[in-house]
């Protein structure tokens, strides 16, 4: 499965910045993922309203709940290393890690829907040099994450590297 995007155009460059703010931010997180099922089921998964307004490919990673033991799907950005996915776990910049890093760390295998196709993954956490090398990636995708890091400074940011089974 091959995630291809095209560069932001000048209104999507406004919109990252734009969410990049705390309280933009603060909504997204509670409102985003409603908005991103919403319009992947009228454009038929073909798209999301994340990658319309601010041009990243947008995934579906569907994990196994740590406790529950079901799934639990959620639409995310991503970024491409070859033939690997790489997740950052910023969750808006919040003060916790999101509940799908949780999920990853209890159960690996994860199924990565993108445009209709889907695949099985096995993820790993990013290694320390890794971690650089995709910060620097992740910063080029969403200039969001910067901002993210800074407010989730007093925590670690999961980072999860997603390679075929």
């Amino acid at each position: 499965m091959s995630l291809e995007f095209r560069p932001p155009n000048l209104l999507q460059r406004a919109v990252k910045r734009l969410a990049s703010l705390a309280p933009v931010a603060w909504l997204l997180a509670r409102t985003l993922r409603h908005l991103d099922r919403a319009v992947m089921q009228i454009s038929g998964g073909r798209t999301t309203a994340t990658s319309l307004l601010s041009g990243p490919p947008v995934i579906y990673l569907t994990t196994t709940g740590a406790r529950s033991g079901q799934p639990r799907t959620t639409p995310l950005i991503c970024g491409v290393d070859g033939d690997r996915l790489i997740l950052f776990a910023t969750n808006f910049g919040g003060r916790k890690n999101p509940a799908w890093s949780y999920n990853l760390r209890a159960h690996p295998i994860a199924t990565v829907a993108y445009q209709g196709k889907s695949a099985v993954y096995r993820s790993r956490e990013a290694t320390p040099e890794e971690r650089v090398r995709y910060w620097r990636m992740a910063d080029q995708l969403y200039v969001g994450y910067t901002a993210y890091r800074q407010r989730a400074a007093h925590r670690e940011i999961p980072m999860f590297v997603l390679e075929r089974s």
